[in-house]
Parts: structure tokens; sequence; C-alpha cells
């Protein structure tokens, strides 16, 4: 143990006044809430938080549903004195931090602070209207948006009302943002009104920078105390060396499992030929004839050279594919010559030319990563519904770039209900770009092997690997005591053909004997549709399919009507929160394992298994974990509730896999008896059926 010093004692006098601050913080923030209480894992996460603002250390936090997170990292943010940056997932969470925690935060905390902080929503530029697209003459011409003499009430004409609209609100509004446009309008519309990051020319090049709508919420962000934000747009930030988020002292990522999946879709690029297309029609008032042909021509050849080809990972680009990407390459860079240097705002038709230009770089940037063939790079073709083909580049992993950027110049605090993958945050750890043996984890014993080395005098550039520490403060809740895990062990393996007779037989038995109560989380529309047909025909239940409503009323019927079921795929996993007797019993119809020819997936399995390891056990299988105990974590969403989580998938039992993906999950009661679940289910039904009668 290291001598204590006038130093150390010091610091240690000024953590334990910190901790006493966010005590009284904290106590405050409970105090504004009705029937708040004091949670023991609430306290402990903001104590750990206030700890590693104190040390420098980066923390992973697991938080179980129930522990009320917001208010553990948000009070020990208020109380740092500096900026801080939150960031989330899911639009739900965002809008909860703003419109509901944060309000009331702020209030009840200012008496003990001696002030009122303040807090902001940053959004990415798509969210906020343009006010360049929205000035007659500046929106692309074959849109023919503003032409007032359209009379016949076609989609083109409905797109040009709603636009209209756009236009007239957008004059009044003080924000721009899409959120506050009620009525909304549809994603079609907002397109024409909205402009792509990779397409804005930045305020000091365009006329309308001043009154920019994206610039003001930047600007208001900049003076904020809090600044809530989402993943999207920090992996834009840190793909673009940190120059859209105002600097802060403190990054908390609410929802952390999500944050590589986020990152990998803002290092991914598109390109299909309409892409370049509508680059040649925008160079239309600004090069010869010959330039524009040439870059029209070089997307005919792209498209022709699609249409021939199959969908899937490309190792290796095929010879007419390499020659089709070299030609658009070369008449970019040539229109992209043509059109000059920087255009000033105050020049003849800025916009449309700066438009042009950012257009041209991009597809430059895109078919330049596609040609070089890097082994860091996965490239593939796709096909997706309604759509033409297209080519897609991404990193192989993210996790480098995590490391070398998320870490540094802030504390980061992780957080989630899903980080201890298998009981263990190295997983996690590692995808985020931190090397395990830098880190303290409960099951090392707050030892820490390896100190990180400090960078040699003349490397002074260099930054050590970060510390961090991993915690996992529980839940509230008495999981063994208010939730069933079921596995359908005798069950067939799940094929490929949706859900087996035997399966459906199966979901029949549950949802019968729980009296509906249901939610069914599927791993395809077919498997889910199958599943309705079959209980719409075998019970009277009702039965709600996704796709039949909205979700969010499909959500509330079930959440209000007794006895409903609610079935459906990917939305439903995540943000479902019905407390209460009106969800008892979710099904899961097979572990979620990312599909094997996804080309994402296939690569980093394969990458894993060239380098001497298991591919599967890798990727596919945290994958899975992460997803099924996002699905687990629909049963049991307050104290009162009981019910029973069944996954109609032996492999969850039987495989060499299946006790990892049980131990990343709520630690239920576990059984695999047919007899004994439908007896817990029935128990469960009788009770919210006296309970619903004597209320």
């Amino acid at each position: 143990m290291p001598p204590v010093t006038e130093a150390t004692g010091a610091t240690a006098t000024r953590d334990a006044a910190d901790q006493r601050q966010t005590d009284a913080l904290l106590a405050a923030a409970i105090g504004a809430v009705p029937g708040g209480m004091d949670r023991l894992g609430q306290r402990t996460m903001a104590h750990a938080v206030t700890e590693a603002v104190h040390t420098g250390e980066h923390l992973l936090v697991q938080a179980g549903t129930g522990t009320g997170k917001s208010l553990a990292y948000l009070v020990p943010a208020l109380a740092t004195g500096k900026r801080v940056v939150v960031t989330t997932a899911t639009l739900a969470l965002q809008a909860q931090l703003v419109n509901h925690d944060l309000p009331r935060l702020v209030e009840a905390v200012a008496p003990v602070l001696g002030r009122t902080p303040t807090f902001a929503l940053l959004k990415g530029r798509h969210h906020y209207a343009c006010l360049a697209r929205l000035e007659p003459g500046v929106a692309d011409e074959d849109e023919g948006l503003f032409d007032t003499d359209t009379q016949w009430l076609g989609a083109a004409g409905k797109l040009t009302q709603q636009v209209t609209r756009v236009r007239e609100w957008a004059q009044e509004s003080d924000t721009g943002d899409r959120a506050d446009l009620d009525p909304g309008v549809d994603d079609n519309a907002w397109r024409q009104v909205s402009m792509p990051a990779r397409e804005c020319v930045g305020a000091a090049r365009c006329p309308f920078g001043e009154d920019c709508f994206a610039e003001a919420a930047r600007a208001k962000a900049r003076q904020a105390d809090i600044v809530v934000t989402n993943h999207s747009l920090l992996a834009v930030d840190l793909l673009s060396a940190r120059h859209i988020v105002p600097e802060h002292a403190l990054l908390v990522v609410d929802e952390a499992h999500e944050l590589t999946d986020r990152v990998t879709s803002a290092a991914q690029a598109e390109l299909t030929a309409e892409l370049i297309s509508r680059a040649g029609r925008r160079l239309r008032a600004f090069v010869d004839e010959k330039l524009r042909d040439d870059v029209e021509g070089s997307a005919d050849l792209l498209e022709r050279t699609l249409d021939g080809m199959r969908t899937g990972r490309l190792e290796r680009l095929p010879e007419p594919l390499y020659d089709a990407l070299f030609l658009v390459d070369a008449s970019a860079r040539a229109a992209l010559e043509a059109l000059g240097g920087e255009v000033g705002p105050d020049e003849a038709d800025a916009v449309k030319r700066n438009q042009a230009k950012q257009s041209l770089t991009g597809l430059v940037d895109t078919v330049e990563r596609l040609l070089q063939q890097s082994d860091h790079d996965v490239a593939w073709l796709a096909r997706e519904d309604r759509r033409p083909p297209a080519l897609h580049v991404a990193p192989l992993s993210v996790s480098a770039a995590l490391g070398s950027g998320l870490f540094r110049d802030r504390v980061v605090v992780a957080a989630s209900a899903t980080l201890a993958l298998g009981g263990r945050f190295n997983t996690v750890a590692r995808s985020l770009g931190l090397e395990v043996e830098y880190g303290r984890t409960p099951d090392t014993n707050d030892v820490r092997p390896v100190e990180p080395p400090e960078p040699d005098d003349d490397d002074s550039d260099v930054q050590p690997p970060p510390r961090w520490r991993a915690l996992d403060v529980g839940s509230p809740f008495d999981y063994p005591k208010q939730g069933i895990l079921y596995v359908a062990s005798r069950l067939p393996k799940p094929g490929m053909s949706g859900l087996s007779d035997a399966a459906q037989r199966e979901l029949i038995e549950l949802v019968t004997a729980a009296g509906g109560r249901a939610l069914g989380l599927f791993s395809s529309r077919k498997a889910a549709t199958t599943a309705a047909e079959a209980l719409r025909a075998a019970t009277d239940l009702p039965v709600l399919l996704q796709g039949d409503d909205s979700i969010h009323l499909l959500v509330r019927r079930f959440r209000e009507e007794p006895q409903t079921c609610l079935l459906g795929v990917a939305s439903l996993w995540q943000g479902v929160d019905v407390p209460g007797d009106a969800c008892q019993l979710v099904v899961i119809d097979r572990l979620p394992f990312p599909r094997p020819d996804e080309p994402l997936t296939a690569a980093r399995s394969k990458a894993v298994d060239d380098a001497g390891g298991s591919g599967f056990m890798a990727v596919s299988v945290p994958a899975a974990a992460i997803r099924l105990a996002q699905g687990a974590g629909r049963l049991i969403r307050a104290a009162g509730d009981r019910g029973v989580v069944a996954v109609l998938d032996p492999r969850l039992h039987n495989a060499r896999y299946g006790e990892f993906i049980r131990r990343t999950l709520p630690p239920f009661w576990y059984t695999t008896s047919p007899d004994v679940v439908r007896g817990a289910l029935t128990r469960l039904h009788d009770t919210a059926v006296t309970t619903s009668a004597s209320a």
C-alpha cells in the first residue's frame, strides 16, 4: 500500500466531500419524485460515477431494470460543475431524459447547488428543417417541390402540400425540430426539407447559415450544463475529429450495448447508380455537357454491372465492377476539378454549387474505399425490397477507433442493463476498445494486474491505454421469486422455415395456461404471422400482430385490454414497457443469432476463425446473448410483476454455449418442465382474474 501523504490525504478529503454532495443531490432528486425511495444500487452507481469523475478512471456499469440508472448518473454529472454529455441509443430514452427526468431534476437540486442547471438536446442535422432546402429555387430541380400550379392530388401533389406546410411552419418555428411539427409529415416529405450531414456545406458557406436551426441547436448545447444526444451523432463526432459535440469533461453512454453497432453504421458508406445520377443532375448549371454526361454514363455502367451480380460479400472486386467503379471515380474527380475551389455564400447559386461538390466528394470517398479493397473494410452487394442494388462498405471492426477516440480527454461512463455477457465484462470492454489487462472487474476482485505504460518522452502524442473499472449494481427486483425462465428442452431444434408444428403446440399451451397476457418475440415476420394464425385458430383470445397498426397503438391496446396477446419482431425486443399483469408471459421462438450470411457477421467470424479462435463463439453468441437479455427484460418491469419467460429453443439448455447465454439473462428461477411452468401460469392467471374482479 502506498504511504499516506499530505497530497493523498487532501485527495481523500475532497473525494469524501464530493460523495457527500452526491448524496445530498440524490436525496433532493428522490424527494421530488412521488413515492421516490432510496435504492442501494442507484446510490452505489452514483458513488461510482462520482469516483470515476474524481480519479479519471473510466467506468462500465451494469444496472438492471428498476435501478434508476438515469438519476444515478445525472446527479453526479450535475455535481461536477462541468459540461456533461449524455448519449442514448433510442429516441424513447432521449425523450424521457429531456421531457421528464431533467426538468424535474434541475428544479429539485437547485436549492442544493445554489443555481438551476441548464440542459439541451442535440440531434443530427437531418432532424432539423433546412432553410436552404426550403428556399424556392434551391431544391433539386427534378423534385418540382414548389410548383404552385400542381393541381392533381397524386403522390407528387401530396408531397408538395406537405413540403409547403413545413415551409410555412419553419417561418414561425423557434427550433425547426421535426419533433415539434404537429401534425407531422411522412419521411419522403421530410427528406426534401432537411439536409443530410454529408451534403451540408456548413454555416460559413451557406447564405442561410446565420439563421440555421441545426447551428442554433449546437450553439445552445455549447452553453448547457448537460447535453443530451444520441449514439449516431456521437459516432459521427468520433469519426470527424470530435468537432460536433461540444467539449465536455464527462461522457455518459446509456444503452451502451448498442454503441458499437451505431459507430459501425456511421462508418458505413453506400453507393448506388441513383446516387451517382443525382450528383450528375446537380452539375447541370456548373460544368459542360460532356463532364455531366460522363458522370451519368458511369452511373448507367454501374447499374448494368450490378444487375448481373449476385448479392453478398465481395472479398475481391470482380473485374467488371472494378472497371465500372474506376470510371465513376475518374468522372467524379474530373467534375470536381471543373467545379473549382471554395464557393462563398454570396455567390450566385452558392448552395446548389456547394451541394454538387459535397455529393461528388462523398462519391469519390466511397468509391476510393471500395477500390482499395482493404482488409480492414468489408464490402458487399445488397438488394432490398423496392430498392435498386446497392454497394456497401463498412469497417471490419470499430474497436480500435473507439479505443483511440472515445476515451481521450474525458471520463466515460458506459451504462446498460446488459454489459456482463456470460457474467463477465470482458467481451463488451474489448468491443469498446478497452484492453482487458488494464481494467478492474468484479471477477478480478478489483486487483489490477498491470498498470498502463506511460508514453515515452520522445513519443508524447501516444496516449496510454485507458484505465477502467467495471461494476454490477444489480437490480432491486427479486428475479428468482418474481420470474421463471422456462426452456422447452424437448422441442426439436428450430429450422429455417418459421415456427414448427411442435413449437406452435407449445405456444398454444403456454398462452392458454396464461389466459393471454403474452408478448411474443419472434425471429422473423413469417414466424410471428404463423404464431398469430395458430393462436387465433386455437383460442378466442385477442391477438395483435405487429404491422396491423402502429407500434404505439398496439402496445397501448396490449397494456389496456386484459388477456390480449401481442406478437411481433425487431422493435418489440426493446423499449416495450408494460408493468403489471397485462404481460405475464414473454415467449421467444428461437435464440436470436445474427444471420450467418450477413456480410459483416460473416467477415468478423471468419477473421476470428483465421486467427485460431471460434468466430461463432466470439461474434454470434455474444450478439444473441445481448438480444435475448433485452427481450427477456420485457417481463419484469416493476417490483410487483410476476411471470414467465419461455424460450422455445432447446439449444439454450442443451448447447455448450447455452450456459453462457443464460448467465447474461436476469437470474430467473430456471426450469425445463412444461408441467411446472403451465401450473405457474395458470395460478398467475387466476390471481389476475380475481384481482380484476375485486377492483
